[in-house]
């Protein structure tokens, strides 16, 4: 059969790469086109859009760039015909997918979303699209199931990729600590994960940084992000002594950490997945945050929190992100035996709720294979 996958960024571009590799499992001459990147051609698929040409992030951006945008959605959709998939599999990325699913369905085109929009945050009316035009919704986090189902929408829940990307690396880490390719030891660092743009970072990195004054005796390490100059990153760190910096070395980093101050998103998930104790920091400008406040409807920023229900690592939100209570969090963390055992159950639950009893690229890959081969021909 052939598969036409869409994913307009990094992490769309790691997931297919590993759905791909899945879906060959059942279907060996698989034939695969895709936009995306670099792990997705090394997995087999031929690339048509590269998604650094497609990352148009805020308002702003995307009317700047809107012909752009227009122009690569009139191509995808002439490049998809000329294809003639066997399905279209849009992964995440819904201000393109969304519109090309609309297309795709009038075209009679089987269309399979892995990894749903975050519908249930804000823009919740999107459901309405998608029930009309999407075939197949897999999902990967447990209370995405309920929530469709209030819209009597029946979708299919996987478990979480991070899972199988974070025991992947954690089984290459103990191979090389066995054949004695040695990580740089310590036990003493402090991961700090302030986010990958620039605005976000110079909201909250400072706050971080700052709270290394109190710790002496910790390695405070920041995870640098690739798109930004180390100059950007220089005179920021210059005041602290016991600071440091990585880059593209996020898991290796995590692996040592004895805890970590993370931005919101997908990090304090993969934080978790690796049993480091975090606080979750969250800080934008005054006037996105009340539009925020107003638009989004859910109890929690972290995905840890959002999946267990309750509040398993500590939510400091905008005020209530300040040094003090930052350094205060930071001290639990580091001394409190029962708050690291109990992170240690919930991060085992959270876990194994994500797991699904197996991986989310198999399970999703065995889903398709089985949707398709049911299928009128």
């Amino acid at each position: 059969m052939k598969y036409y996958i869409i994913s307009g960024e990094a992490s769309g571009d790691l997931h297919g790469s590993n759905l791909i590799k899945e879906i060959r499992k059942n279907d060996p001459s698989a034939d695969f086109r895709c936009w995306g990147g670099d792990k997705m051609e090394a997995a087999g698929a031929t690339l048509v859009k590269h998604y650094k040409e497609l990352a148009f992030m805020g308002f702003l951006e995307v009317i700047k760039n809107l012909r752009t945008i227009l122009k690569n959605i009139g191509f995808c959709k002439t490049d998809i015909l000329q294809y003639q998939p066997s399905a279209l599999i849009l992964i995440d990325y819904p201000g393109f997918n969304l519109r090309i699913a609309k297309w795709a369905r009038e075209q009679h085109i089987n269309v399979i979303y892995y990894i749903s929009p975050q519908v249930w945050a804000w823009k919740e009316n999107r459901v309405k699209l998608i029930k009309n035009c999407v075939d197949k919704m897999l999902v990967i986090l447990p209370f995405e199931k309920e929530f469709y189902q209030k819209w009597n929408y029946e979708v299919e829940y996987v478990g979480h990729p991070l899972v199988e990307v974070v025991e992947e690396f954690l089984t290459q880490f103990n191979r090389n600590q066995e054949s004695g390719i040695k990580y740089q030891e310590s036990n003493n660092k402090i991961a700090l994960l302030p986010g990958s743009r620039q605005q976000e970072i110079l909201k909250k990195l400072p706050i971080m940084l700052e709270v290394a004054r109190y710790f002496p005796d910790y390695q405070f390490v920041v995870a640098k992000a690739p798109g930004l100059d180390d100059d950007f990153y220089a005179n920021l760190l210059a005041p602290y002594q016991n600071v440091s910096s990585v880059v593209n070395k996020t898991y290796a980093l995590l692996v040592e950490a004895k805890a970590a101050l993370v931005t919101s998103g997908t990090a304090t998930l993969e934080t978790a997945l690796f049993g480091v104790p975090e606080v979750i920091c969250y800080k934008g400008s005054a006037f996105s945050y009340q539009i925020a406040k107003r638009l989004i409807k859910i109890k929690f920023i972290g995905l840890v929190n959002l999946i267990m229900d309750k509040e398993v690592v500590k939510e400091l939100i905008q005020d209530e992100l300040t040094v003090e209570n930052l350094r205060k969090e930071l001290t639990s963390l580091l001394t409190d035996k029962n708050k690291q055992n109990q992170l240690k159950q919930d991060y085992a639950a959270l876990k194994t709720l994500l797991s699904k009893g197996g991986h989310a690229s198999a399970n999703a890959a065995a889903s398709i294979h089985q949707y398709l081969t049911t299928l009128p021909q």
